[in-house]
């Protein structure tokens, strides 16, 4: 058994969005076999209530409240310091005291960093295990492209500045993670310095939880035929995905099938994601169970044009047995039979040929949906992907791994 400093940008739980399943996963996994110490930020005074499930976890637990909008402010420090804004955004002294504190108690044998603002944290002497998951610094570099000055500029800045700062993390890490290997690959080609000692571990899904078996009573009416973009709507992708697809896909999709609805269900909607909302598109916002939604959708898309990494929206769907029409982007970061898994498209004329091609055809629709779900099943167990951080947990001080 190790004894590990788990750090985290936000509070792992509940698992409804994309890091925050992953970095619960992680902590499930790791709580499995050793003794835990977590760090971690509330953003969101609704996860409040999840912190005592989390301390369940923990052989020690710190959580440290962060109000976005003083983050925003304290981020523009890095315009005079020269720095990634990502980071003073994170810093704060209650979360740098406690984790001094808790390693001056005992010895630790390796922090485990989820994000890489959170390296921030930790001490060189304390050998660390770094779950970049996405490389941001692209994310950033990509959002640049997509947005006006100033903003493409503070984007721009902010993709050369957070690179720097995952080179230097990267370059003291014990081992660093991205969630695919393509991931990886682009990393190590901005990094090539670090590529011995970057590896890819892949997303999974419970494919128990999420379960045709769970699908529930269904949240639609009996006169619609829905469409089903899931995620949390305050994430800039997200935003995007959707706003494209309801004005670019959807009018062609209605034009032919009045009945379809386009329900966008997920946390936070934005204004821009609130004013979609009209008879043809229905905003969710928060919903206790996004299961029932997935299960009794006619087609379950994700039109990202800024994706990174595996989408566990996409997985979760797939899982639910749902026919799921996903950006090639999303769908290359899969280990899945494009065309027999699920269905890809990029442009608006093809998002319309193949979602029009599984409304009209319940058979070709059922198929995907199953082969979808059994794909999930064979490949995406996250015990199976996790398994390939345990390794890297203890080493001896030559840096060979025990016997």
């Amino acid at each position: 058994m190790a004894r590990l400093l788990y750090l985290v940008h936000r509070l792992p739980y509940p698992p409804n969005k994309g890091d925050k399943v992953r970095s619960f996963h992680l902590l499930k996994h790791l709580a499995r076999d050793h003794e835990v110490h977590l760090g971690t930020f509330i953003d969101d005074p609704a996860d409040e209530e999840y912190v005592d499930t989390v301390r369940g976890y923990c052989a020690g637990l710190h959580v440290e409240r962060l109000s976005p909008r003083i983050a925003k402010l304290s981020s523009l420090s890095g315009l005079l310091s020269g720095e990634a804004l990502s980071l003073p955004y994170y810093r704060r002294r209650g979360m740098r005291d406690w984790v001094a504190a808790t390693l001056a108690q005992r010895p630790f044998d390796a922090a485990v960093v989820f994000s890489s603002v959170m390296a921030q944290y930790v001490p060189d002497t304390l050998p660390c295990l770094v779950d970049f998951v996405d490389a941001d610094s692209a994310k950033w570099t990509a959002y640049a492209a997509s947005h006006r000055w100033p903003m493409s500029w503070i984007y721009r800045r902010e993709g050369r500045m957070l690179l720097k700062f995952e080179r230097q993390v990267a370059a003291r890490a014990r081992r660093s993670f991205f969630v695919t290997p393509a991931e990886a690959a682009l990393f190590t080609k901005m990094a090539p310095e670090c590529s011995a000692s970057v590896d890819a571990v892949g997303n999974g899904v419970d494919a128990d939880f999420f379960s045709p078996q769970h699908a529930g009573v269904s949240p639609y009416g009996e006169d619609e035929l829905p469409l089903v973009f899931t995620g949390a709507m305050d994430y800039w992708p997200n935003i995007d995905a959707v706003c494209w697809f309801a004005a670019e896909v959807l009018p062609r999709l209605r034009a032919v099938e009045p009945r379809l609805r386009f329900h966008i269900v997920g946390r936070s909607p934005t204004p821009a994601v609130l004013a979609l909302a009209g008879e043809g598109v229905a905003v969710s916002g928060t919903v206790p169970d996004v299961r029932p939604w997935l299960a009794h959708a006619a087609v379950v898309v994700a039109p990202l044009r800024i994706a990174r990494g595996v989408q566990n929206k996409v997985l979760e769907a797939m899982a639910m047995g749902r026919p799921v029409v996903a950006a090639r982007g999303c769908a290359n970061a899969i280990e899945a039979g494009q065309g027999t898994d699920f269905l890809t498209a990029e442009s608006a004329d093809e998002y319309v040929a193949a979602i029009r091609h599984l409304l009209a055809n319940a058979p070709a629709a059922a198929e995907v949906g199953a082969n979808g779900r059994a794909c999930v099943v064979a490949r995406y167990s996250w015990d199976a992907h996790l398994a390939g951080i345990d390794r890297h947990l203890t080493q001896t001080e030559s840096g060979a791994q025990p016997a």
